[in-house]
């Protein structure tokens, strides 16, 4: 079964929205645990999601480390053509490599993969690996603005069933997914999500399904916060992987993708010059610390507010003003958020703001900016180009507002083709390790990834840069109780941001 649900028409109507959902269609509950809605790059990992009961194994599967070893050895493979994207191929020599291994190994026979992401060219790399290594994949989209449809339509025509369209309504998301989980009495054994949504909607609506998947990996800060809440809670039956909070994703995805993709949002979408221009940097985790660095750069003005006072004592070092969002916001050109929470921007704080001033979201979630409270009828919403409306008062005030308040760097442009590389190729070897793991060896719980999982993924890209690491002597590894292999660091070891 083939479809690429943006070019089916017509198609039966949606599934209405859950009862558990807020009539503003902004938050999910599980139970009585409330939980931030979808919007990728998150800010930092909530306060409480990463406690001393995270759990880490440092055991891998038997599958798992002979992919390592034959990677090692490995040249980086160029991929001649990928649904169109040879550029996205040749930047993602590392998934690649795993692609042209699989010929011979098929390390996810029998999967059944179900997928929630942005649908972009990196993703379809993403996606051709998994199915080469074995696997059935389903897609639909975390975002509704996010989906590139002629990728789309290119992974339908190779076999993969994609539910996404860019453009999307809030009922067609949740129909999409729907469709995706169900059509044809397909059952997944896997689920790959971005923000919890997929994770979400099976949880509730088939709980049967849910209690035979295998394994689930999540990449955002706001899904990895949804299964602790239900691990918590006692209610988590699979074994999940926690990828949003390894090395390569946090410092990699969240800090070097977004110090670039900023500003490849914001200029794509208004052309402005940022020079002397006054912003306030909503979160200081690894988004908010690449968003500020790289406005900084061209030479703006930035403040950052902050819950957390190690992030907030970071900030002043790194030489930004520390600030509260209040005592800012009448005079700041720009604001954007970075933190996944909900209403960091309140109606009163835009009813503030000055004429001609922007606002935009750069956390995973799409409710930090009260966008619900602009839409009554004193005000005027007036689209001057796509993902950018002008917000106007009763008294002439404009407000540029981005992407609805949506993840800004997806919604209105693209992100490195290199960073993803890194991410996807940690998800394709976490879903992996998780298929192939024995049982026994990952409860009902979330884990972390293995530290020799990310140093693995990290030296798979350092060809790119005809990086050499130096390697330890016998006498040095000793010195150090190390093995000359690796971890090289323990699990408690926390990288510098910058």
């Amino acid at each position: 079964f083939t479809v690429s649900v943006f070019a089916v028409a017509p198609r039966v109507p949606p599934i209405p929205p859950p009862p558990h959902r807020h009539a503003t269609g902004s938050h999910l509950k599980y139970e009585q645990l409330t939980l931030p809605r979808r919007g990728i790059s998150p800010s930092s990992t909530p306060r409480a999601a990463v406690t001393s009961a995270s759990k880490t194994s440092n055991r891998l599967s038997l599958k798992t480390n002979q992919l390592f070893n034959i990677l090692q050895h490995m040249t980086p493979f160029k991929c001649n053509y990928c649904l169109g994207s040879s550029l996205a191929s040749s930047n993602m020599s590392a998934l690649v490599s795993l692609r042209k291994r699989a010929h011979s190994e098929k390390p996810l026979a029998g999967a059944k993969i179900v997928g929630c992401t942005h649908i972009t060219a990196q993703t379809a790399v993403l996606i051709e690996t998994l199915v080469a290594l074995g696997a059935q994949c389903r897609w639909t989209a975390c975002n509704i603005y996010s989906t590139q449809n002629e990728v789309a339509a290119a992974l339908a025509e190779r076999g993969v069933s994609v539910f996404a369209w860019k453009g999307e309504s809030e009922d067609d998301f949740w129909w999409c997914i729907d469709r995706c989980v169900t059509t044809e009495g397909w059952q997944p054994n896997m689920i790959l999500d971005d923000g919890g949504d997929l994770t979400h909607w099976v949880y509730k609506k088939y709980s049967s399904v849910f209690k035979k998947i295998r394994g689930i990996v999540e990449e955002s800060v706001t899904g990895v916060h949804r299964l602790y809440q239900l691990s918590k809670a006692g209610k988590l039956c699979v074994p999940a992987m926690n990828v949003n909070d390894s090395v390569t994703k946090q410092k990699f995805d969240n800090l070097y993708c977004c110090r670039e993709s900023i500003l490849d949002g914001l200029k794509r979408t208004t052309d402005v010059m940022f020079g002397g221009k006054q912003v306030v940097v909503c979160g200081y985790g690894e988004v908010g610390k690449g968003c500020s660095a790289a406005l900084k750069a061209l030479g703006a003005i930035v403040y950052v507010t902050e819950i957390d006072p190690i992030c907030g004592l970071q900030a002043c070092m790194d030489g930004f003003k520390v600030v509260k969002l209040n005592e800012v916001i009448r005079h700041v050109d720009v604001v954007i958020t970075c933190t996944g929470n909900k209403n960091v921007v309140n109606r009163d704080q835009l009813d503030r703001m000055k004429n001609g001033s922007m606002v935009c979201n750069m956390g995973h979630s799409n409710t930090e900016i009260d966008v619900a409270s602009l839409r009554t009828p004193e005000l005027t919403w007036e689209r001057v180009r796509p993902q950018v409306d002008h917000v106007i008062w009763p008294d002439g005030k404009r407000v540029i507002l981005l992407a609805e308040g949506r993840l800004l760097n997806l919604s209105c442009s693209t992100v490195p083709t290199f960073v993803l590389s890194i991410t996807a190729t940690t998800q394709a070897l976490a879903l992996i390790e998780l298929y192939n793991a024995p049982e026994g060896r990952y409860k009902q719980d979330v884990y972390l990834l293995p530290k020799k999982m990310d140093e693995y993924v990290a030296s798979l890209h350092l060809a790119t840069f005809d990086a050499h690491l130096t390697e330890l002597t016998d006498e040095q590894a000793k010195y150090l109780g190390l093995n000359k292999n690796g971890p090289f660091k323990p699990n408690y070891y926390r990288y510098t941001s910058r």
